[in-house]
């Protein structure tokens, strides 16, 4: 008598079980129809009234699939050792579809027993489906079942399994935020926070501008060790040391010296450094590896200042260091809620540069732009330490890198981009330096999620028509078109609060068309006496003058309501200044006097 040792039919249906086990598969039933025992060429058929010897249970993994018995197996199949190893691919949740490592490690599909009990020949046109199909069958039973087509390969994932990271989040009710690194949570403050690349494909990095990157910095560095390398191109190295390897291979770069942390210095040899001069040639940047174009744009969706709202305490915070009229509050707001285009005209000197100034501090705190965009093989440089305050976020020290955040982004408070008398039509197009060959981004595109600020409008280099004219569509669309130095033509977002600062009539300076798509002007009046005298206390305290109430009434009664001089936001700083100056030079206590008064009056006023 045979038993399940030498029987290969009872070591298949231990295997397939096993696999079920792994595999998540529902439990066989328990009841099976006996076995007839394998077929060899020497040995008799079993009898009908015979039953087969049962195969030695291997535990609770090692029952029958469904599906009635199972045929002999065919003539000449090799047995297979019961020791030998079974690798399943096990999915990583509940209807992820499994792999192929199941069938391919699965026994040769056997052939249909033609009727129940009886074996069946080897030209038997019924074949048996595979044990890949059988394991299938068992994780569902209706699978075969009439109506139902679907394969368990077929089924999608649960759509309320959050990704790694953290949940999403939503922004309005049509961009969702994808999640941040692990362990941050987006607020108003820092909606979005870009991911660590795990590979070079899903950081949408080309690795061709990488390793011209890394030639340029070696050509000038002269050797640097391979974490060196990594800092220098924002990658991680595990990202950037198999790219050092390869071109070692290629006798592009060799190791000059081991160091302690288990890495290389890395030198270019001559093949090497000929290559680094002909990247030269093309480009000379050699700085962070350029983020795509496309994930710009999507960042600027994510961190966009239409969907903040801002509330009056909001802008009553902004304002803090100003002392704003109430009905002037009241008229900023909606027109800063709206992150839309404004007018502030009025008389100068009454703090319309400092209200604009100040409206980005209703919005949120920060936001990532990248360092360099590419642009199809062309780079365009968007962060400018000139117009941008970085404050990045902690970071860990050591060789241990656990920041989680991409290292190519930098996180800056919203811009406040203010220009004024010097604005020219080129600085709102991509500057192409011909002797770098980097391209530098415009105003507009470095004001993205901030405040653009166009002071003493009217008094450019430029006319007035040629800005109107190149803002007339951007306004309205919120997007704008840029012309790279190759010729290539590319729409970025217009996404910026745009305030004209002008103390000249608008209706002056620009047609309808134009004033249409501004769709807030507001007057900023001159203060009243009462708002006049508050101000001249606060700057005492600023200025370090002693306040003396008995002055400014002097002030007020002499030299403002007898010749009928309007009251002015930059008056009280400017006379106490000179009051303050007046009295240093002379060495003088500082104190408010009337003949100190006088002179700064007789000074400030000799030409009003």
């Amino acid at each position: 008598m045979s038993t399940s040792s030498d029987n290969p039919d009872a070591q298949l249906d231990a295997l397939i079980s096993r696999i079920h086990s792994l595999t998540g598969a529902a439990k066989p039933p328990e009841k099976q129809q006996p076995r007839p025992a394998a077929a060899t060429p020497n040995a008799p058929a079993p009898q009908p009234n015979t039953p087969a010897t049962p195969a030695a249970p291997l535990g609770p993994a090692s029952q029958s699939p469904p599906g009635g018995p199972r045929p002999p197996s065919m003539p000449g199949r090799p047995p297979l050792a019961p020791s030998a190893p079974v690798r399943a691919a096990v999915p990583s949740h509940p209807g992820a579809p499994q792999t192929a490592a199941t069938s391919a490690q699965s026994p040769p599909p056997a052939p249909r027993p033609a009727a129940s009990g009886h074996a069946a020949t080897p030209g038997s046109p019924t074949a048996m489906p595979s044990s890949a199909g059988q394991s299938q069958a068992a994780g569902n039973p209706n699978q075969n079942a009439p109506g139902n087509t679907k394969s368990a390969e077929a089924q999608p994932a649960k759509s309320d399994e959050a990704p790694t990271g953290g949940p999403k989040q939503s922004l309005g009710s049509t961009i969702d935020i994808p999640p941040g690194p692990l362990g941050f949570k987006g607020s108003r403050d820092e909606p979005w926070r870009p991911v660590e690349p795990e590979t070079l494909h899903a950081g949408g990095i080309n690795e061709s501008i990488m390793e011209a990157i890394v030639y340029r910095y070696l050509l000038t560095a002269g050797e640097s060790e391979g974490r060196r390398v990594a800092d220098q191109v924002k990658l991680p190295f595990r990202l950037v040391e198999p790219v050092l390897t390869r071109l070692k291979m290629e006798q592009n770069i060799a190791y000059k010296s081991a160091t302690a942390t288990n890495d290389y210095v890395y030198v270019l040899t001559e093949t090497g450094r000929q290559i680094a001069r002909n990247h030269s040639a093309d480009c000379t940047y050699f700085g962070a590896c350029p983020v795509r174009l496309s994930d710009y744009i999507k960042s600027v969706k994510y961190q966009t200042i239409e969907g903040q709202y801002p509330k009056k305490a909001d802008l009553v915070r902004a304002f803090s260091d100003l002392l704003i009229n109430p009905k002037m509050l009241n008229r900023l707001g909606p027109a800063v809620a709206s992150g839309r285009g404004m007018f502030l005209f009025g008389f100068p000197g009454n703090g319309k540069t400092s209200i604009a100034e100040r409206v980005t501090g209703a919005f949120g705190k920060y936001i990532w732009i990248p360092r360099s965009v590419d642009v199809d093989g062309d780079i365009m440089r968007v962060f400018d330490p000139m117009n941008h305050e970085i404050d990045m976020p902690q970071e860990s020290t050591g060789l241990l890198d656990i920041g989680g955040f991409d290292k190519r982004w930098v996180r800056i408070r919203r811009p406040t981009i203010v220009a004024g008398g010097e604005l020219t039509m080129e600085m709102l197009e991509v500057l192409h330096n011909p002797e770098s060959k980097i391209s530098e981004s415009p105003l507009q595109m470095k004001s993205n999620c901030g405040t653009l600020v166009i002071d003493d409008f009217g008094r450019q280099k430029m006319r007035v028509d040629e800005l109107l004219n190149r803002w007339i569509i951007p306004l309205e669309k919120r997007y704008d078109f840029l012309n790279m130095a190759s010729g290539k033509k590319i729409q970025v977002p217009f996404d910026q609060l745009v305030i004209f600062s002008t103390n000249l009539e608008p209706k002056d300076l620009v047609d309808d068309a134009f004033l249409r798509r501004i769709p807030y002007k507001i007057e900023v009046e001159n203060p009243p006496e009462q708002d006049f005298r508050k101000l001249c206390e606060i700057m005492c305290r600023v200025v370090k003058v002693p306040y003396n109430a008995d002055a400014i009434d002097y002030l007020v009664e002499t030299h403002y309501k007898p010749v009928n001089r309007p009251f002015r936001n930059c008056q009280p700083r400017d006379l106490l200044l000179q009051v303050r100056n007046y009295c240093l030079y002379n060495d003088l206590e500082i104190e408010l006097k009337n003949e100190y008064l006088d002179f700064a009056c007789d000074n400030y006023f000799s030409v009003m």
